[in-house]
């Protein structure tokens, strides 16, 4: 979910401290709202159980009384309730490999190069755009942003750069070099799966122009044509534990832990691509998808990624293009602006001859491999492409309207495509599911996301009429009407700013009481041991609307074995959409659920248009 955002010149550090804390909800309201949640995805008995135990657990004095004023507490210490403990439940002590599972893609408007330089040339200019976002981050220069009048916490952009995940064997985290005394002045350039060390400073502090960039890159493509080195950036693509692991074995090493660390270190990483098989301009954008997700497999450009890097950027030398992100630091909004600032920044950088002041060559990373690392590569290798030939992935344009449809039938773009989603996912299966989208906590200082859970009372009455023949066109969109201002309630509370962007959301609510009672060494409540509970928390449709200015869409996996990850990028004229789901669960399948969505919209529409009299 994301309204329009608006950005103000202003000062990072004095307007963070102006940020609101964000709240603790209140108890009462969370348990009617989890309970109309849960009414259209659990049946009428294990319902009543649940409002039984809600019941209990309401009562004065009970253990959701105790629970809450311990998060009360804990939100009065704390400069964010939430964040410290979102960070280690839902990245770093989850424990699946970040690729597929829980980093997404981007995929950027394909490059017609037509030589290795052209690839070289984009790279560089590429790179140039993202040092002059940085130079904004380093001089607190980037505009602030606003939404409904509200200032946004920019914490985020300052988590992008020069961070990196680190694995563990148990649990993993986050190190950002941005806050060292000296911080990094270099990126990492990998090509034909060898690492390599790019200062873009001068020694004066100024950044290196495109050109001087471009020879840098040059020096670096004409040092790395062997095609057979062992691609040591596939062990990050491995289950966390077993590449932490690996990772303690392979640091042993003081001449690898010196390569690992300068990676880590650098700003962020270039990934210079072999191109790929040709395919159809109709499967090209999906197989753009895939290759920013996982690389294609371990014969393709897997290995030429550090899966762990914050920011990676992706060359192909056939044009695709585009990057992916570890999502522990960021959600796609930073990210997003950050594109939109390159992609524009592109547009007008030209490339300028500048003095040829002799550039050191570029550091070439050294790694020892050993019997041992050599089979975790391989290891690694084998599961990647399992995971490769698991994803199943369709990214498709709709092309018959975009923003300009629903806006004038004075709905929300975002509240309407849920909507059609809804009605994809009923005609497919003939039941309504549990359904995430991401909303943006940023209003708060710290926020990340919560939930708006899409499926609601009247969503599922509008589903189940919307194919009745029995039913007249006029009470389908009167029900259309209902399910639109049932989203819109989840979301607008007081001047259309939705409940979900408030603190308002039932999920992070939720999660904090279950934390603060395992913190508490008590017993479990048994409402987080129902059925329902895990019934809500098993999202067969995890949704997230990434608007961007840039014609691109973001890609990312499914979190159930039997659900579709859908991501879309609404354009004034057109719909960008990405749908994942796994080949190894018989009951999904990514095109077919992007094609019944596709058919949705379109009935949505010719229903609205055909009964004209209807008031939204």
């Amino acid at each position: 979910m994301c309204l329009s955002v608006t950005r103000i010149a202003g000062r990072y550090l004095a307007h963070q401290e102006g940020l609101p804390k964000l709240p603790v909800p209140p108890l009462q309201q969370t348990c009617e709202r989890y309970l109309a949640a849960l009414t259209p995805i659990v049946d009428p008995e294990e319902l009543n159980h649940t409002w039984q135990l809600l019941e209990e657990f309401q009562k004065p004095g009970g253990v959701g009384e105790r629970l809450q004023k311990g998060l009360e507490q804990r939100a009065k210490k704390m400069e964010n309730w939430l964040s410290d403990w979102w960070l280690q439940t839902a990245y770093l002590d989850y424990r699946m490999p970040v690729v597929v599972y829980s980093s997404p893609g981007v995929v950027l408007p394909r490059m017609e190069f037509s030589d290795r330089q052209g690839q070289m040339r984009y790279a560089a200019k590429l790179i140039a755009g993202v040092l002059d976002f940085k130079s904004m981050i380093d001089n607190e220069t980037l505009p602030v942003e606003y939404l409904g009048g509200k200032s946004l916490c920019m914490n985020q952009y300052y988590q992008v750069l020069s961070s990196c995940r680190i694995p563990g064997t148990k649990r993993d985290n986050v190190v950002n070099y941005a806050l060292d005394k000296r911080p990094p002045t270099h990126i990492t350039v990998v090509h034909n799966f060898q690492f390599f060390v790019l200062d873009v400073y001068n020694s004066d502090g100024t950044p290196l122009t495109v050109d001087q960039i471009y020879i840098q890159l040059e020096k670096i493509w004409s040092s790395s044509l062997q095609t057979n080195k062992e691609p040591i950036g596939i062990l990050t693509s491995n289950h966390r534990n077993s590449w932490g692991k690996a990772y303690n074995n392979l640091i042993k090493d003081k001449t690898n832990k010196e390569s690992v660390r300068a990676i880590q270190k650098s700003i962020f990483t270039v990934c210079l691509d072999a191109p790929l098989p040709c395919a159809s301009d109709d499967m090209y954008r999906t197989r753009a998808g895939v290759q920013m997700l996982h690389g294609g497999g371990s014969r393709w450009n897997s290995g030429n990624r550090w899966f762990d890097k914050t920011l990676q950027f992706i060359i192909g030398e056939d044009g695709t293009c585009g990057l992916i992100y570890e999502h522990a630091p960021a959600e796609g909004p930073p990210i997003v602006s950050l594109i939109d600032h390159v992609v524009q920044y592109m547009k007008s950088s030209e490339m300028v001859r500048t003095p040829m002041v002799p550039l050191r060559m570029p550091q070439k990373l050294r790694f020892n491999i050993t019997p041992e690392i050599k089979k975790d590569i391989e290891e690694a290798k084998q599961n990647m492409n399992i995971m490769v030939h698991d994803l199943d992935m369709k990214v498709s344009v709709f092309s018959h309207f975009g923003k300009d449809f629903p806006k004038s039938q004075k709905m929300s773009p975002d509240v309407f495509i849920q909507v059609a989603l809804q009605l994809a996912y009923y005609r497919f299966y003939k039941c309504c599911c549990p359904t995430y989208e991401s909303a943006s906590l940023r209003m708060f200082r710290l926020g990340r996301t919560d939930t708006i859970r899409s499926t609601s009372i009247d969503s599922a009455k509008f589903v189940k009429a919307m194919d009745d023949p029995a039913k007249h066109n006029t009470e389908k969109v009167a029900l259309l009407d209902k399910a639109v201002k049932a989203h819109r309630s989840l979301l607008v509370c007081t001047k259309y700013i939705p409940q979900a962007i408030r603190g308002q959301a039932i999920d992070r609510h939720m999660l904090g009481l279950k934390l603060q009672a395992i913190e508490d060494l008590a017993a479990l409540p048994e409402i987080f041991m129902d059925t329902s509970y895990a019934v809500a928390l098993h999202f067969n449709l995890s949704t997230s609307q990434v608007p961007a200015k840039t014609d691109c869409v973001m890609c990312f996996g499914p979190v159930v074995p039997d659900g579709y990850g859908v991501c879309y990028n609404p354009m004034d004229a057109h719909i960008n959409f990405s749908v994942s789901a796994f080949n190894s669960c018989q009951d999904t399948n990514a095109a077919r659920l992007a094609q019944a969505l596709e058919d949705a919209l379109l009935d949505m529409k010719t229903l609205l248009e055909q009964t004209p009299k209807a008031k939204l």
